[in-house]
């Protein structure tokens, strides 16, 4: 599949269409794992309707105190919040599209399908694998030339949902991990080279040689880097793509889910790929400018009716009509007006 959006810049805060001054024109700030389809789709909204959404791509961590500031119409995470979070801050939140993160790596010769189990992966990120022809790796890889280079590790350097996706996987399948460094949008690194975004850390991977990262797979495939199979929950070594990302989500059961918090690593499934997520979207529940609210459910309305087709060609997975359903009937219990009337009907 072709991604026909450019991504570029090792800093990027991507703006999309922010010229225009209609009231209909909306913000929203955060994950860049969906910055690719949510360009696309603004591209796309653009063209259909007229009206303009800007979005910054500058990290979950950042989407989140954005619109806990109130100083964006949505803020946009991979790492759901839990419903006490959404609670305290009068915030609603729902998936929006669903992808993978994967780990990517520069060495010369090796092209992509390395395999990597979690438990390596996990080592690899400790510091306790230091080359890349060690042991555990070269068993895992055998007829693969592995070098005798350093491992240089890169992680992210912000607040990152990717990363929440990353080490939630490493904490389920390591004890070590989780006891050691835990799970968030930011952790204590104990190795590595921090770049910002999910750019900044596919710029560091392609840059040094002998170096490891984890990027959202547009990204991957979009700069033609060498990604790995990971090995999953019944044991099969999966490659990561559109069909991978489906297999992990069939299971999910966002019913029954308390905010809509669910998160999709290490699902079982033959051909599930293990570090799957979702990516959501946060809005306040009471809404002192129902315009803006409106045009942002509009937004995401169009996204999930219209956007499949693009969502598809860009490596994620589209959120199903069933679960469509449940979003949009919470949107029209939840969000109001401030005078408490429905925004959504």
């Amino acid at each position: 599949m072709k991604l026909k959006y450019m991504l570029s810049g090792v800093a990027m805060a991507a703006t999309i269409f922010s010229n225009s001054s209609h009231a209909e024109d909306i913000t929203g700030a955060g994950a860049t794992f969906p910055f690719p389809i949510y360009a696309k789709w603004a591209e796309d909204y653009k063209k259909s309707s007229g009206n303009s959404m800007n979005y910054q791509s500058i990290g979950s961590g950042g989407g989140i105190r954005q619109i806990q500031a109130k100083t964006v119409d949505f803020g946009a995470s991979d790492m759901p919040l839990t419903v006490e979070q959404l609670e305290k801050d009068g915030l609603v939140q729902f998936p929006a599209i669903i992808g993978g993160v994967v780990p990517t790596y520069n060495l010369e010769g090796v092209a992509s399908g390395m395999k990597f189990t979690g438990p390596v992966l996990a080592d690899i990120y400790l510091g306790k694998i230091k080359t890349w022809n060690d042991k555990a790796l070269a068993d895992l890889n055998p007829g693969v030339k592995l070098p005798a280079d350093p491992i240089t590790v890169v992680r992210r350097s912000d607040g990152s949902g990717t990363t929440f996706l990353w080490v939630d996987y490493l904490s389920k399948v390591s004890d070590e991990w989780k006891t050691k460094v835990g799970v968030g949008t930011a952790v204590s690194w104990p190795e590595g080279v921090g770049g910002k975004g999910n750019e900044g850390v596919s710029a560091y991977v392609q840059r040094i040689k002998g170096s490891i990262g984890y990027v959202e797979y547009a990204y991957a495939k979009k700069n033609k880097m060498a990604y790995g199979a990971v090995k999953n929950l019944d044991g099969n070594f999966v490659l990561p793509d559109d069909l991978t990302f489906q297999a992990a989500a069939a299971g999910a059961d966002w019913a029954k889910a308390p905010g809509m918090n669910l998160v999709l690593t290490n699902q079982p499934g033959k051909d599930s790929y293990p570090i799957t997520g979702a990516s959501f979207i946060m809005v306040h529940k009471s809404q002192g400018k129902p315009e803006k609210a409106m045009a942002v459910l509009q937004f995401f309305d169009y996204g999930f009716k219209k956007g499949g087709k693009a969502a598809t060609e860009l490596e994620y997975v589209p959120i199903p009509d069933n679960v469509v359903k449940l979003i949009e009937a919470m949107w029209k219990k939840d969000i109001k007006t401030a005078s408490g009337a429905a925004i959504w009907k």
